[in-house]
């Protein structure tokens, strides 16, 4: 029998940590978020007011919300009675390991060891522990108290358990947890995204659209679609009744032209403020606050729909065994 999860760590308290704090706490789970950031009590406070609606719309109970996030003065007390343990530190290797050193020497024995870090596979940052079989990535799409996925990567050397108890642990929360079999620099989501917005810089870049045009053409056709299917199942239903082989075999040698045509974008230190000016000119009239605000409550909104329809969040078949 698995330990409950009770209680959980939180390890860095930027946006990604805050968001994940918020939602473990809305569970019910006693929450101790550790960072060195001075602001920490009024950072917690503020990001724990901004998600109480969004959890709500998710019907969720956020009466005594704050009274289950504690501040904890160093990584020891806030994961000394810890079940699960959410590190969301720098992209760095070396912070990375020593921290997790320090994670396998004072976190309780049954607590798993989770990294929401974007691109390092956990291998690289365990290495030469004596212990990684706890430690394996969960990796959330921002925010976590929104959006549903978690990639969970086990390591070299995570324990088939560990991954089970992870993937156990992020369904109790309401998210989705895929389990991704090889280390990829990335991991899935990001490499996806990344690839999308260097096409999408580069054409702002040469001049064909604006980033708030752009942004118009993906909310109202691919992300539409996204919302629902994924690139590989639209593919295979814009093929018809034929399907995705219908789809390959007709459109497949002008898609490789296409790909062929693909831009690298020159990022340029002058062609970077020029994107960020953009950028600011596009959305830079209202705040980073009014902003994610409007993002989570349309997210929410999308997400019920789908689920009122699918009675399931889009794409939530079970994974076939690997």
């Amino acid at each position: 029998m698995t330990e409950p999860f009770t209680t959980a760590a939180v390890i860095g308290a930027g946006t990604i940590g805050l968001s994940w704090a918020a939602l473990f706490a809305a569970h019910g789970m006693e929450v101790w978020v550790t960072d060195p950031r001075p602001d920490l009590a009024k950072a917690v406070d503020s990001a724990l007011a901004s998600a109480a609606s969004p959890l709500a719309q998710q019907g969720l109970d956020v009466r005594g919300l704050t009274n289950r996030v504690h501040l904890a003065a160093d990584v020891t007390q806030a994961v000394r009675n810890a079940d699960v343990v959410q590190e969301n530190g720098p992209e760095n290797v070396g912070f990375k390991r020593e921290l997790f050193a320090t994670l396998v020497r004072v976190a309780p024995p049954h607590a798993l060891l989770l990294s929401s870090s974007s691109a390092i596979p956990s291998t690289v940052f365990t290495e030469g522990l004596e212990d990684a079989s706890r430690v394996l990535i969960g990796h959330p799409f921002n925010p976590p108290h929104v959006v549903p996925l978690v990639e969970v990567v086990p390591g070299e050397r995570t324990s088939e358990e560990s991954v089970a108890r992870a993937v156990e642990f992020y369904r109790s929360l309401g998210r989705l947890p895929v389990v991704e079999r090889k280390e990829i620099p990335g991991f899935v989501g990001n490499r996806l995204q990344n690839a999308l917005s260097r096409e999408a810089i580069y054409l702002v870049e040469q001049g064909v659209v604006g980033p708030a045009e752009l942004d118009l053409v993906v909310v109202n056709s691919l992300g539409l679609r996204w919302a629902t299917v994924g690139p590989f199942l639209a593919a295979h239903l814009g093929g018809g009744p034929g399907g995705y082989r219908h789809m390959a075999e007709h459109i497949g040698a002008s898609m490789q032209q296409m790909w062929d045509s693909l831009g690298q974008p020159e990022q340029t230190p002058e062609q970077t403020e020029r994107l960020v000016g953009a950028v600011e000119d596009a959305y830079g009239s209202r705040s980073w606050a009014q902003l994610s605000q409007e993002r989570d409550h349309q997210q929410i909104s999308v997400l019920s729909a789908v689920r009122g329809t699918a009675g399931s969040p889009a794409g939530s078949g079970e994974q076939k065994p690997t």
